[in-house]
């Protein structure tokens, strides 16, 4: 079995293991957002799959049904568009990772790489739990 063959039948096997039907439409989904290197919109996976034949509704439905089962992430980064991404090996649904939005072009990316050092932590627990850390800048190609 070839190494995308073999792709392929992990991601469909993840989908049924999940308790969903591993459609065409929802391997493609999953399949683009696991190669992803940022969070994508409806929008953008929509318009990656127009040419496989794929209706926005259909791309949508399965973007929160795969949400709806752990195998995706939605982030909203305070500009009202809802972005999925995937959910990593060794990660929950629930687990988050900071972002950094550029408010020039609004490209997203993530920074799966940033914690909150410990006497932040300590900080943060005066208020509250954080559930997501979003930093907003100029990205470098819109310096």
């Amino acid at each position: 079995m070839g190494t995308s063959s073999a792709k392929a039948k992990s991601i469909q096997d993840d989908i049924r293991a999940a308790g969903l039907r591993a459609t065409p439409s929802r391997v493609a989904t999953l399949r683009m957002l696991r190669q992803a290197i940022f969070p994508m919109t409806h929008a953008d996976v929509a318009d990656e799959l127009d040419e496989a034949g794929f209706d926005r509704a259909t791309i949508f439905r399965n973007l929160i049904d795969l949400t709806d089962v752990g195998l995706l992430r939605r982030t909203e980064l305070g500009d009202h568009v809802y972005r999925f991404e995937r959910v990593r090996p060794g990660e929950t649904a629930t687990d988050s990772h900071p972002h950094f939005l550029c408010t020039a072009c609004g490209t997203v990316s993530c920074l799966a790489n940033v914690q909150l050092t410990t006497s932040s932590l300590r900080e943060s627990d005066k208020v509250g739990e954080v559930a997501e850390i979003l930093l907003r800048g100029i990205c470098n190609d819109c310096k």
